[in-house]
């Protein structure tokens, strides 16, 4: 492990949950409680200068393998010269004795060449925002490893879509309903509605296995409180296309294919997914991806409604599906 620890970590991303996580693992693997005081600096980049910065990373353990430094808000300091020199100054000649973790959000339009610079002499790992159809797999796995509860399929999925992506604001969530279910083990959508979360009465996962299951007439039905709720069309052609892209690789490769396919939060839906796909021909995924692709270029071309395309497209689903019958 000794080998592992000191020098420069840099920690970026749109994902501030998991980046703070980060940092704290970090800090607690290299600071020695004893002498913290001493030894532990956290800074934030857009308080700190330059030459502050270049003291206390200068500084020398005191009584203690490493002394740790914490920079926050590395962007904060991006705006100089001498500072972003400094930086990457540090993460290609650390000195002896320092563990010195930066945690960074790239804003747009930046210096691209000093993040690139740090990304390549630091310990560099990026953090990239989860995706919506990562959440309830996040959600069920974190509810098992760290609350010892299941939580059910239907309610990860309504957590998910009351709340969205924010991690912290999920964690902290699922923390209060780990405590308000108590000795129970299954987290049911009832206790989060109970718990005081309003969630939404149709959800975009719930609406898209409705797809999948080819109950389109339900689909066209829930269609327009989908869209009430603050969804959008493109929104959910998105959500849509992937869903049929996962059909696709179900009906080829079957449950198993499907789910070395999925990214890890996502491989729970393999089984599901593979049963709907057993609905569905090749051809008949290919004819909807292109009919999606249509509905794509009419939402962001015509005055026309986002429910006008979307009902167009389940409807000729429908259609041909009782033709083919």
């Amino acid at each position: 492990m000794a080998e592992t620890l000191g020098g420069v970590f840099y920690l970026h991303g749109e994902d501030h949950f998991r980046k703070e996580a980060a940092v704290r693992a970090l800090v607690e693997a290299h600071v020695d409680p004893a002498t913290k005081d001493f030894n532990y600096d956290p800074l934030r980049g857009t308080e700190v200068d330059g030459e502050r910065l270049a003291s206390v990373l200068a500084t020398p353990p005191m009584m203690a393998e490493w002394r740790v430094v914490v920079l926050r808000e590395v962007e904060g300091l991006a705006s100089t010269k001498k500072a972003r020199e400094e930086l990457v100054r540090i993460a290609q000649s650390p000195p002896p004795g320092l563990a010195f973790i930066m945690s960074c959000t790239v804003p747009s339009g930046s210096k691209a060449k000093f993040y690139r610079e740090l990304a390549k002499h630091a310990r560099s790992v990026e953090f990239k925002a989860i995706s919506d159809a990562d959440v309830p797999g996040w959600l069920m796995a974190r509810a098992k490893k760290l609350h010892e509860k299941e939580l059910a399929v239907d309610a990860a999925r309504a957590l998910g879509a009351a709340i969205g992506t924010d991690l912290g604001v999920l964690s902290q969530e699922l923390e209060k309903l780990a405590q308000f279910v108590g000795d129970r083990s299954v987290i049911a959508t009832a206790d989060i509605e109970a718990a005081g979360t309003k969630l939404p009465s149709q959800d975009r996962w719930g609406w898209f296995d409705l797809v999948g299951d080819r109950r389109f007439e339900e689909a066209r039905r829930a269609l327009p409180v989908l869209l009430g709720q603050a969804e959008t069309g493109v929104g959910l052609v998105i959500g849509l296309t992937t869903h049929f892209l996962r059909l696709g690789i179900g009906v080829q490769k079957g449950a198993r294919g499907l789910e070395q396919a999925l990214p890890r939060h996502q491989q729970w839906l393999a089984q599901r997914v593979a049963k709907q796909a057993s609905l569905w021909s090749v051809d008949e995924i290919d004819e909807a991806l292109s009919g999606l692709l249509d509905v794509d270029r009419l939402l962001k071309a015509s005055p026309h409604s986002d429910e006008h395309f979307l009902e167009s497209w389940l409807l000729g689903l429908r259609v041909r599906a009782e033709a083919a019958a």
